[in-house]
Formats: C-alpha cells, sequence, structure tokens
C-alpha cells in the first residue's frame, strides 16, 4: 500500500473513533501537514525517523521502499479476532468501516479528500501545525460543553499514561 494512503487511512480511524466513542484508537498528536492531517507518531514510524521497542512497529510493517508499506509477515494476520487482541470490538468496527469506506481510493484522491472536507485541517505551507482536540470536536459537530468535557478526559488519560510509562 501506498505509505500517504496508510497514513491518510489510519488518520481517518483515528477520527472516527473519535467522532463515534470519544475515544482515539491510538492516542497520538493530530498534526495538519501539506499533504493533509496526519497522526505525529505514526508519521514519524513510517518514515523510519523512530525505531520501535521489540515487538513493536518494526516487527510489523516492512521497509518504506518506493513510498510503499507492507506487512512484514502476512501470515501475521489470518483472523482479527484472534491476531489482533489488543484492539477492542468497537477498534476493529471502526478500522472495517473505513476501509470499506475509503480502501479502494487512491492515495492522492484521500489527500484531496482530507483538505477539501476535514475542516480541522490548517494548510502549514511547507511546515507542521498541531491540530488541537478543541478544533477536531468543533469539525465534528460536538457541542462546547462535550468538547470540554471529552478534552479534560483525554487529557486525564494523558495524565494517567504518563504517570504508569515512569
Amino acid at each position: 500500500m501506498p505509505l500517504i494512503k496508510l497514513i491518510k487511512l489510519i488518520y481517518l480511524s483515528e477520527r472516527l473513533s473519535l467522532q463515534r466513542y470519544g475515544e482515539p484508537l491510538t492516542g497520538d498528536k493530530l498534526v495538519s501537514m501539506d499533504h493533509g492531517p496526519v497522526l505525529s507518531r505514526v508519521y514519524d514510524h513510517l518514515n523510519g525517523s523512530v525505531r520501535s521497542s521489540p515487538g513493536g512497529w518494526d516487527s510489523w510493517i516492512s521497509d518504506r521502499a518506493g513510498h510503499i508499506v507492507a506487512l512484514r509477515d502476512p501470515e501475521a494476520v489470518k483472523d482479527p479476532d484472534e491476531d489482533l487482541l489488543a484492539l477492542s470490538e468497537s477498534d476493529l468496527e471502526v478500522l472495517a468501516e473505513v476501509w470499506q469506506q475509503f480502501g479502494h481510493w487512491d492515495r492522492w484522491d484521500l489527500v484531496r479528500y482530507t483538505h477539501e472536507n476535514l475542516p480541522e485541517w490548517q494548510n502549514p505551507n511547507g511546515s507542521s501545525l498541531p491540530i488541537s482536540y478543541a478544533s477536531l470536536f468543533n469539525a465534528l459537530g460536538y457541542s462546547e460543553r462535550a468538547a470540554a468535557e471529552l478534552q479534560a478526559h483525554l487529557a486525564e488519560q494523558d495524565r494517567l499514561s504518563a504517570v504508569f510509562a515512569a
């Protein structure tokens, strides 16, 4: 799969999960880049900027020769219900829905779509700009109160993650 297509599909999955459940799939930072919105750490992994821990990203995803990525071992996922146990049922539903809607799209059609239809994306003019949860929740149509509650919840999750990571 083209690298940029995978980046867009993962962003759209994160967005749909936040829209539908108020919970992220990855918890990654959202940023606007020239080719549309992306998840920051996912982007860094796909570009080879960071190395993953044992059993992490690098053990699953092949090198990105020619801007194409693939599963390192295509036999690693035979049955998502058994091979992807770290994902919840709602995670799998979101991923399946995004794939059903966008999986057949060309990478550049996805780039155009994210530019034209995702109001949280702002042109960074060659750089990157953070996308706040406030702007995303606003773009998704959440009320100010609901958006504030979700942001507080996500900030608390970040604090808890930081405590347990230390």
